[in-house]
């Protein structure tokens, strides 16, 4: 069992200087701790942990050799890569996760939800992988697992019978994948979705590339079928670059009925893609996330993993510069992030787990737009990283 921890001078996203208890893994009144073992935070800022919302654990090269990129321009050019990568170069889920999750652990992500792909030629080994590392790990980090059929799945037999084994055999979530552009059949694929994420009591995460009018549609019909099943608050959009380039008058509209419905979006801040309207979603009620989408893969060579890093795509990617805005960002990376992952007990009020990272930084300005490093995290009230460097005995990672 972790000791209780006493943090003095600590600076709760850029607030006044206050102590922090933890007892039990859990943040208490003072009153609550005995005796304790004394941290100081020496003015850094704490942060709880960082939210790494989309991401896909199962198909990271971290580690492994560099992939010489010669993979053709379209999403559909990238998935037959993909798929032929995993025949041939050896990635292992199980591993490959373990890896990504210990590079992004002293950067301080502790929660991550991954995509992790289902299909007919590998089954649910991925699932199963990246399910090892989830045990394995899980007093390091949380991990919730989507069962996504990336290459399609109504047009590929067989495949909704390995969704459906996906969740049974411990996959949090139903993912799905651009409906029209990719399916060429948005009902019966949203319904084929939904239907599993309904039998099952599971939530729903959909990859929504689809632009313009188009992914307008889609959306509506995700809303639709939101509503239909009650599940507000249990349903996220990723990507979903039709909300960039709509017409102001639709764009409104449709942010409002997502913050009606209480479906999330996602949104990585990709500097080839439409940006998303993030002031206006933000002020509109939408809860907004981010997530480093692939990390060092055969999509893309980019990528570390820290959300800090990402706060500040996201705010170059808006045209965000002053303080206010570039501590939404940071926002967007924690408290936005829990909020679409439907994380309990997130934050620094008592009653909440014990999570949290001290960033060396004076504003929460400074914490994005520099990304300082030389982190300390703690879990659950156990110090993992000190200063950028391990404190205790962390697994190590073949």
């Amino acid at each position: 069992m972790a000791a209780d921890l006493f943090i003095r001078n600590a600076r709760p996203f850029g607030g006044p200087p206050v102590d922090l208890f933890i007892r039990d893994g859990r943040f208490v009144a003072a009153n609550e701790v005995r005796s304790a073992i004394e941290i100081d935070a020496t003015g850094h800022i704490a942060l709880p942990g960082l939210v790494e919302a989309h991401t896909h654990l199962d198909k990271t090269l971290v580690g492994m050799d560099w992939f010489e990129n010669r993979v053709g321009p379209t999403r559909n050019d990238r998935i037959l890569a993909d798929r032929k990568a995993k025949r041939e170069l050896g990635i292992d889920a199980r591993r490959q996760s373990a890896r990504q999750i210990m590079q992004t652990l002293p950067h301080g992500v502790l929660h991550i939800r991954s995509h992790v792909d289902v299909d007919t030629e590998i089954g649910i080994a991925n699932i199963e992988g990246v399910i090892k590392t989830r045990e394995a790990l899980r007093g390091l980090v949380d991990v919730q697992i989507v069962a996504f059929p990336q290459s399609g799945m109504l047009q590929r037999e067989g495949t909704l019978e390995l969704m459906d084994a996906a969740l049974r055999a411990g996959a949090d979530i139903v993912g799905g994948i651009d409906p029209a552009t990719i399916e060429r059949d948005p009902v019966r694929h949203l319904d084929a979705i939904f239907e599993l994420a309904d039998r099952h009591a599971k939530p729903v995460d959909i990859h929504l590339h689809e632009p313009g009018d188009l992914g307008a549609f889609c959306l509506e019909l995700i809303l639709e079928r939101t509503r239909a099943l009650s599940l507000q608050g249990r349903v996220m959009v990723s990507h979903a670059y039709c909300l960039g380039v709509l017409d102001s008058a639709r764009q409104q509209a449709l942010i409002e009925v997502l913050a009606a419905e209480r479906v999330a979006v996602m949104t990585v801040g990709s500097p080839s893609a439409p940006a998303l309207p993030l002031r206006l979603m933000r002020q509109s009620g939408v809860v907004v996330a981010s997530g480093s989408d692939g990390i060092q893969g055969t999509w893309e060579p980019w990528g570390n993993g820290d959300m800090l890093e990402r706060a500040k795509y996201l705010a170059q990617r808006n045209g965000m510069t002053n303080d206010s805005d570039l501590e939404e960002t940071a926002r967007v990376c924690t408290y936005g992030g829990a909020e679409g992952l439907g994380l309990d007990h997130y934050g620094f009020s008592e009653g909440c787990f014990g999570d949290l990272v001290l960033v060396p930084a004076r504003t929460m300005a400074e914490v994005v737009a520099l990304t300082p490093q030389k982190r300390t995290v703690i879990r659950r009230g156990c110090v993992l990283v000190r200063g950028g460097e391990p404190a205790g005995d962390l697994p190590a990672i073949e």
